[in-house]
């Protein structure tokens, strides 16, 4: 793990979308370490309460679980999030499913369309939720988790692929409209270790890591640290861009 500021974001309350398990929880951990309070979501509520265990627990960290394409979900996070800690600073749109593999000829519209609910929809939905609740009046920061699969064709995982792209221009457009006190960024990652992305590497890591200049795949606190970023007064600068951490994949063209 990079060097951490423990009071980084002192004083600042982050909800974390997808935070159980992998990046998510990667993220939320590095934002914890460095001052933050958390509120993580997921659907499950047995592995939250062990990630908000695993944070610090309660004086650190609460839970809240539900689907994160539910409306009713994302108005009780915010609301018990900020009951909980005072503030919704920072938003980080970490929910992603792909349910189905395949070419997009043989694509089931009705996945499609749940795909762009929980990778788009509701990522503009916490949006909205938080800036009406907090951001709108005091300010902060979001962070889109998106993909390398937004940004070159994903054979195999192509309507995926479909939905990152269309969360990176809402990055974008986010950003034009709530400036100049919320800054809105993205992060692309490539294949990361997580239960999410066994499929990509799952028994053929060695050769699917020679792919990448950096001869490895990415470990959850290699985004985790880069969000973390985004989010601080670090990147005060910046809003619009998505940061690609890819170990330099698509310097050959794509993973």
């Amino acid at each position: 793990m990079a060097q951490i500021d423990p009071k980084r974001f002192a004083g600042q309350t982050a909800i974390i979308t997808g935070a159980s398990r992998g990046i998510g929880f990667a993220i939320a951990e590095r934002l914890v370490a460095e001052g933050a309070r958390v509120a993580i979501t997921a659907r499950k509520k047995e592995a939250l309460d062990e990630a908000v265990a695993a944070l610090g627990g309660p004086d650190v960290a609460i839970a809240v679980a539900g689907r994160a394409d539910d409306p009713e979900h994302q108005a009780d996070t915010v609301a018990r999030t900020i009951d909980a800690f005072g503030s919704a600073d920072l938003l980080v749109n970490n929910t992603g499913i792909n349910p189905v593999y395949g070419p997009l000829m043989q694509m089931d519209p009705e996945a499609a369309r749940k795909i762009m609910d929980v990778n788009v929809v509701s990522a503009l939905r916490w949006a909205q939720a938080v800036n009406t609740a907090w951001q709108g009046e005091h300010g902060g920061a979001i962070v889109n988790v998106a993909s390398i699969a937004g940004l070159r064709p994903a054979p195999g995982i192509a309507f995926y692929g479909v939905s990152k792209a269309a969360v990176i221009h809402l990055t974008e457009e986010l950003a034009w409209e709530l400036g100049p006190n919320i800054r809105v960024n993205a992060v692309a990652p490539a294949v990361v270790k997580t239960r999410f992305a066994t499929a990509l590497y799952e028994g053929r890591e060695e050769q699917v890591s020679q792919a990448y200049p950096l001869k490895r795949l990415g470990e959850p606190d290699d985004i985790g640290s880069v969000v973390a970023f985004l989010l601080s007064a670090d990147a005060g600068w910046m809003t619009g861009q998505t940061l690609v951490v890819d170990g330099g994949v698509l310097l050959g063209g794509g993973a």
